[in-house]
């Protein structure tokens, strides 16, 4: 790859090469960054992105290679040796404590004392200065669990700042951001390359690292398989980073719909303190039909949809499907009325994590035939159905009997989608189905999607994105 020619060469990797579980994850993996620079890393899900950049931030070892700091070989054993060298990083899942402070969580692993306690003013002194300096509007003795999920991210990168970090690495860190703060974090990014700080950006959402990266790289099954310029077309990189052409517009069919199969009437919902979240929603769903609610998070669409599937309180109104009345059941029996559901959260109400993908695949018929019989599981029935979907959906796993932690995000929203949508259902809830994921796997939920509202199911579809909606 050639450098941009902005700065000397900060970091190098040459022949990285990592295996988990005996199976090669990265194969002889090199690029360089410059300083001042902006470099966006791409790939599908699975490919090693994040292994790549755990190795380069030392929660992870590779195998054989090389990584070299301002011309010099540098061995990375723990993220204190990267930070050390000036190396930080933020994660897509954020390594915050929720029940300490602003403070307590920057200074965690480097705490200082006086007379043998904790003294964190000079921290929050130097806090509230990088927070003035970036224009973060960030409490230091603020909770980590009342703030919102883009301001928790600012204390990640305020963290890896007060550290001296020259190198910021931000692993998906617009996934779980709504389209507002992803637009204040790419602003926020721009303004840390011009005060010195250079940045490798890990995402799926090209048109993201089109607009503020330098250069791309593009990794696909653990290895560099080319790099572009922000003047690559959205297309060209899916096509690189998925190894095919991809359709970046599903194809739309026109379809008719039939009778209602959900009918939301006056619902109120009111939390805890009781304030209404919604007030007096009223909508039908037909076959045949998707209908999508848009908008920014936090507006009553997560209330709304646990509202459908049982799962809240505080709850008045009607909710039928098909002419029946479901509001009230337990969640087991509004999935039993024919409801597929696709969470918003694939990792906190998708799946349970150390169960195998195998299990995963009939948590919600774990129960019925074939997969139980007389109070007796059939393990010969579960591993049968679960070699028929890893196929069908495409499930990138070493063995049906890996565990759901052990996947990437891609693939486990696969298994989600493959447990929900292998059953007979008239109603197909999905929140947030594309977050996280790659052009080629928001490809084949859309198409998915798409096959459902075509052979007559009515699909609910909430998201932030605009362009999906």
């Amino acid at each position: 790859m050639t450098g941009t020619g902005v700065g000397p060469e900060l970091i190098r990797l040459n022949g990285v090469n990592a295996s988990y579980d005996h199976q090669l994850v990265l194969q002889d993996v090199s690029f360089h960054v410059h300083e001042d620079q902006f470099t966006g890393i791409v790939g599908p899900s699975g490919a090693g992105k994040s292994t790549l950049m755990n190795i380069v931030y030392g929660l992870l070892q590779a195998d054989s290679g090389s990584i070299w700091v301002d011309g010099n070989e540098v061995k990375i054993n723990e993220p204190s040796d990267a930070l050390n060298v000036g190396i930080g990083m933020v994660h897509q899942h954020f390594m915050l404590v929720p029940v300490f402070t602003v403070a307590e969580n920057i200074v965690l692993g480097h705490e200082t004392s006086k007379r043998g306690l904790l003294s964190l003013t000079e921290a929050k002194e130097q806090i509230n200065k990088i927070a003035t300096e970036f224009k973060f509007e960030i409490n230091p003795d603020d909770l980590i669990e009342n703030l919102p999920v883009g301001v928790q991210q600012r204390v990640e990168i305020i963290r890896a700042l007060m550290y001296e970090a020259k190198v910021l690495i931000l692993d998906e860190p617009t996934a779980v951001l709504t389209p507002q703060e992803t637009d204040e974090l790419l602003n926020m990014m721009k303004i840390l390359k011009a005060k010195g700080t250079s940045i490798i950006f890990i995402t799926h959402k090209l048109r993201e690292v089109k607009a503020v990266a330098d250069q791309i790289t593009i990794i696909r099954l653990g290895k560099v398989v080319g790099t572009a310029t922000p003047s690559t077309t959205q297309e060209e990189l899916a096509n690189l980073m998925v190894g095919r052409p991809v359709d970046l517009t599903p194809n739309r069919s026109i379809s008719t719909a039939g009778a209602n199969v959900l009918s939301v009437t006056d619902l109120n919902i009111h939390d805890f303190a009781g304030r209404a979240i919604i007030k007096n929603l009223n909508l039908d769903i037909k076959a045949g039909e998707i209908l999508a609610i848009a908008g920014v998070q936090g507006n009553g669409q997560t209330e709304l949809v646990r509202a459908i599937m049982n799962l809240g309180e505080n709850i008045t109104g009607s909710v039928k499907l098909e002419g029946v009345e479901i509001l009230g059941k337990s969640v087991n029996q509004t999935l039993n009325s024919g409801i597929a559901y696709i969470p918003e959260s694939r990792e906190v109400d998708g799946l349970i994590g150390s169960f195998t993908i195998a299990e995963n695949l009939i948590l919600d018929t774990h129960d019925t035939k074939p997969f139980a019989s007389l109070g007796q599981l059939s393990a010969t029935d579960i591993a049968s159905n679960a070699t028929a979907l890893k196929k069908e959906f495409d499930i990138r796993a070493q063995s049906i009997f890996d565990t759901a932690n052990s996947l990437s995000g891609g693939n486990k929203q696969k298994v989600v989608l493959a447990r929900e949508l292998s059953r007979t259902v008239k109603l197909v809830i999905a929140a947030q189905p594309t977050r996280g994921l790659d052009v080629g796997s928001i490809e084949f939920v859309h198409e998915r999607l798409l096959a459902e509202r075509n052979a007559g199911r009515a699909v609910l579809l909430i998201s932030t994105e605009l362009d999906e909606v």
